[in-house]
């Protein structure tokens, strides 16, 4: 399902474990291509769903293993370099449009496994702190990387350091 501006309707999987530490995955390819999860919505499915979905495709998860912690407010958008956009398929995908959750393990990580939904999307996974992902995931998605952990910040704060505001909002700016 593609929108009428060119953008398909995703959501994208921000996993802390019990010490704030965040899912961090390999994309099978040998690229060595790293990113978190994330996956299409389906015609007719609300983010939530496809988010319980692709958790379970993506990682093997269940909605039992995790809790919601947020959820972005708005879409992030981010554009398909040229070379990526199948210009010969219609509609035209140009990008994608993502809801943004940050979500908490419940359960230990001895269940994730990286095929639970037939064909495998990655090969290898780890956990990484929060910033990391900024400098190492692929240049065309880095701004929506950075919007969606600055937007989650706050919650992320307030779960695993127990203080709001800015204590790793100050460690962005050095970043960026």
């Amino acid at each position: 399902m593609i929108d009428t501006d060119g953008f398909r309707p995703n959501v994208g999987i921000i996993l802390a474990d019990s010490q704030g530490r965040l899912l961090w995955a390999r994309r099978i390819g040998g690229q060595d291509a790293w990113q978190f999860p994330q996956g299409g919505i389906h015609a007719s499915e609300k983010p939530d769903l496809a988010l319980f979905r692709e958790l379970e495709e993506e990682i093997g998860l269940t909605p039992n293993d995790v809790e919601i912690l947020a959820v972005t407010k708005g879409w992030l958008r981010y554009r398909l370099p040229k070379k990526l956009v199948r210009a010969n398929k219609s509609p035209v995908c140009i990008g994608q449009k993502q809801k943004w959750f940050l979500l908490k393990l419940k359960a230990e990580d001895k269940l994730i496994h990286l095929d639970g939904g037939g064909t495998p999307e990655f090969d290898e996974w780890r956990w990484v702190n929060y910033w990391y992902p900024l400098s190492k995931v692929v240049s065309f998605k880095r701004e929506v990387y950075r919007r969606a952990l600055k937007e989650l910040v706050p919650v992320y704060n307030q779960v695993f350091t127990g203080v709001s505001g800015a204590t790793l909002a100050t460690e962005l700016n050095t970043l960026c």
